[in-house]
This record gives structure tokens, sequence and C-alpha cells, in this order.
């Protein structure tokens, strides 16, 4: 399913004038809008056309989008308004300022181990959340993670989890989506998805695992020519390992993220949060202490050497020979 490209800046859709396009996916677009009545900028979703036309999809998704709307979790986008104008379904919600965690992974690179957690935590606070309130994103990925400036060098960032999976929910139900279809992105979707199993909020715990795979080796787990090999190998093959991608990070990772990306639900961390958890027991863990050795400036590590033991002071002769020897004051022959 594709989304027309029309000239939409400068239309008026409900109470919001839009700007400019800020995003775009295969069944919406995202504008930078102004809220008319509070004189706000805004971000402003507009969904494909012919979802309007199905009356169960309509439903379904007012009915989740006041649901998403109830969540008041400060790492998850609010939802301002969700309804319908003119045929076209919108979305109203805030504008954050800021990058995703797509284009901050495209300009720096792997992250460091701290940052990562850091990153991690907020979204797994803001993905238990919406379990908590029976919702599941089923699209967790970096474009769905923005990143704004923090408050202060203990919170460099302030991050914020957006586009919640409930119209793709709402898609597999309304015959959008065709037999053996899943919604979600390739790369990151979990095993349950590509078979149509049913779902909770530990197929979130898997996706947090790619996305954390990739913040921290620079590329998902699996990597693949096409798709269908790359949905093969979330469904059967074990994820490498992630110290043999990249120096310098704790060995205990790779067990850590091969239980959140276990194929079967049961086997993986219940929470996302319990999940961060263990990933905050690898990173914070003591090193191993290192014998020292001394180094030359210009060759290998050399062994110190040990001082030399002190001399044992000498026996004292038998008492037979005593008379031989002229005693000194210490009780020493001299």
């Amino acid at each position: 399913m594709t989304v027309e490209r029309p000239q939409m800046a400068g239309l008026r859709i409900a109470g919001y004038r839009l700007e400019r396009e800020i995003g775009r996916g295969g069944m919406a677009v995202v504008y930078l809008a102004e809220d008319l009545a509070l004189g706000r900028r805004v971000a402003v979703k507009l969904l494909a056309p012919e979802l309007a036309r199905n009356d169960l999809f309509r439903k379904r998704f007012a009915r989740e989008s006041r649901a998403a709307a109830a969540i008041d979790h400060p790492h998850i986008v609010p939802v301002f308004e969700a309804g319908e104008a003119e045929g076209v379904l919108y979305i109203a919600m805030r504008y954050v300022q800021g990058r995703d965690l797509r284009a901050l992974l495209d300009r720096e690179g792997p992250l460091p181990l701290r940052k990562t957690l850091r990153i991690t935590a907020q979204v797994a606070s803001a993905l238990d959340a919406a379990h908590a309130h029976d919702l599941v994103h089923r699209d967790v990925k970096p474009g769905n993670i923005l990143v704004a400036e923090g408050t202060d060098s203990d919170h460099p960032e302030h991050v914020y989890l957006t586009d919640f999976g409930l119209t793709k929910k709402s898609l597999s139900l309304t015959g959008f989506t065709t037999m053996g279809q899943f919604v979600g992105t390739v790369d990151y979707v979990a095993p349950e998805q590509v078979s149509g199993q049913p779902v909770d909020g530990r197929c979130d715990v898997y996706s947090l695992g790619c996305v954390v795979f990739e913040a921290l080796s620079g590329a998902p787990p699996f990597r693949r020519d096409d798709d269908f090999a790359l949905l093969w190998a979330h469904l059967h093959e074990p994820p490498p390992a992630l110290s043999g991608l990249r120096a310098g990070l704790p060995p205990a990772l790779d067990g850590v993220l091969a239980k959140a990306l276990a194929k079967a639900p049961d086997d993986r961390y219940d929470s996302c949060l319990a999940f961060v958890a263990a990933l905050r027991e690898v990173a914070e863990a003591p090193a191993r202490p290192v014998r020292y050795a001394p180094t030359r400036a210009d060759g290998p590590a050399i062994a110190p050497v040990p001082a030399p033991a002190p001399a044992p002071d000498p026996p004292l002769p038998p008492a037979w020979a005593l008379p031989v020897f002229a005693v000194g004051p210490a009780g020493q022959p001299t």
C-alpha cells in the first residue's frame, strides 16, 4: 500500500495547517503543522485514503487511538487528537525536535555501551508502560525512536517512542494484508510475527534486542540478500555473537542478547525493563583485575623482577666449639 504525494503544504486538515512533510511510510505521511487553536507546532500523520473507506478499520483506529492517547508517559510521544476530516484519517501528536536513532546511527556508527544503555532504558520504560495498557508496539526500530536533547550532563538524551503499531494491527484484521504477510519491519520483526502467531509484549522485547544489537555493532543481527532469507533467519538461525563483531564489549553481553532474541517468547525476558536490567548488570560489572607488568617504551611487556631475599644470619657454632671462638656482644663469633 502506498500513499499518493499530493501537494498538501498550506492545506488545512481539521484544526491544523500543514507546513511541510517530515516523514513518510507505506501507509501514512507525517507533516509538521500548526495547531490553529493553540498556536503550537504539532506533527500530523495522515493515513492512506483507502483506509478510511474500511468501516472495521475506522472503528478500530478510533478505539486504539483513544487507548494510545490515554498513556501519559515521559518517553511516549503524546497523542493530542485522532479523527477523520474530509475522508482522511489523521493523528495529531507532539512535534519532537531532534533526530531519530536511525539518523544518529547513520551519522555516528556504533554507539558506546553506556549511551546505548541510556537510550534503551527510556525506550524500555515506554514499551512496558504501553504493555500495561494492553498495547503492543509491533514495530520497534531505530526510525521510531526519537532522540532529543536532554536536560543536563547526567541525562544528555531524552528519548521518545513513536508510531505505535496500532493501525498495523488493524490492517492485519481488515483485509489490507494478505495471507502469509505480517506487519512490522523485516530487520527487527519477531519470529511469532513472521509466522502469524499471537503476539504480546515479548515481541517488542525481541525487536528492542535487535535495535540494541545494531546500536552496538552497527548492523541488525541478521543481514541477508533478500527478505525471505532474512525472515528465515529470524525464525530459525541463532544471532551472531556480538563480542565477535566489535572489540572491547563485555563477553557477557552475548548471553543477554541471546536471551532477548530467543525464538520462543517464553525463553525471552518477561519485560523490556528486565532486559535493560540484565544489560545494566553487564555494563556496570567491575572489570576483572589485570596483573600489572611494567612495559618498556620501545618493547613488549616484561615481567617484574622480584627483589632478592635477604641472606639468613649465619648459624651459631655448636656448644662444644664455643671455647675456640671469641664471642662478641651480640652473641656472634668474632
